[in-house]
């Protein structure tokens, strides 16, 4: 415990609607059909069911994941059933997460997007029969790689102080 403990800034709306958005038009983006491209709406949602569980929760991660179903053209449900269940389970184990530093916190991550694409993948298999192949998994270790540098931009505006007195510690 040598590291200092600073007492964040409540977290904006405004600013969680706009790293939603942002993750959003990331997916949006035309490398959809590579191997591994991470999922950047996964990923926030994650981290604000895990920092913020009272203000991004199930009903968020329903609506986006209608939002990417209609975006890639699957079945509608897909992402929206993958999305709800990876923000519930993030919810129920955000008090443990929060207590790991930020690389042990990407070893928790890594289970809900492996979850969350083996759920994608049953609904694909029940539907269509055809597998994608082992590849198809590199996305959620690609997506969990991203997990530090997506905690330190979103926390980012958090850290900051009301007013700047530098005779203060916090």
């Amino acid at each position: 415990m040598n590291r200092p403990q600073y007492i964040l800034l409540p977290a904006n709306p405004l600013f969680i609607a706009a790293s939603l958005i942002c993750a959003f038009l990331l997916n949006l983006l035309p490398w959809g059909q590579w191997v591994g491209v991470p999922d950047f709406v996964a990923l926030v949602l994650i981290f604000w069911s895990i920092h913020q569980p009272r203000k991004v929760g199930i009903g968020i991660a329903f609506f986006m994941g209608l939002l990417m179903d209609v975006h890639d053209a699957t079945l509608l449900g897909e992402n929206a059933l993958s999305y709800t269940l990876v923000s519930y389970f993030a919810i129920m184990i955000h008090r443990r997460v929060l207590w790991f530093k930020v690389p042990t916190q990407t070893l928790h991550v890594l289970p809900l997007l492996f979850m969350m694409q083996f759920v994608q993948l049953v609904i694909r298999l029940m539907v269509s029969g055809d597998f994608p192949g082992w590849l198809y998994f590199l996305e959620c270790i690609f997506t969990a790689a991203l997990w530090p540098a997506v905690t330190w931009l979103l926390l980012a505006p958090q850290r900051r102080a009301v007013d700047r007195d530098e005779t203060r510690p916090i």
